[in-house]
């Protein structure tokens, strides 16, 4: 299924919501067509905060961009002294997380 495709089926774009106190919420699908986008966005959002708390119970398909995503958020909040838990993460970003051959 192409792109236009997805979006003609009513497919979700990424998008990163602040629910406040250092939470927040990722949701949609989260790919290549978004990766970009959300790193801009999660690393201006996530500033300032000591410790980011973000769900991931609303995202639904997830593709390596989307798991190289949550990668560079992980080391970027490393690097600026920040703790990053993700919570309630779908099936579709485990079985990525998964090594293949299992």
């Amino acid at each position: 299924m192409t792109r236009l495709q997805r979006k003609a089926k009513g497919a979700d774009s990424g998008a990163l919501t602040a629910l406040g106190d250092g939470r927040f919420q990722l949701s949609g699908d989260v790919g290549f067509s978004d990766a970009a986008r959300l790193l801009v966005e999660g690393e201006a959002a996530f500033r300032g905060e000591a410790a980011v708390d973000l769900d991931l119970a609303r995202v639904g398909r997830v593709d390596s961009a989307g798991l190289a995503l949550l990668l560079e958020w992980s080391m970027s909040a490393r690097d600026a002294g920040r703790e990053i838990r993700y919570r309630n993460m779908p099936p579709s970003l485990a079985e990525l997380l998964e090594p293949s051959g299992s």
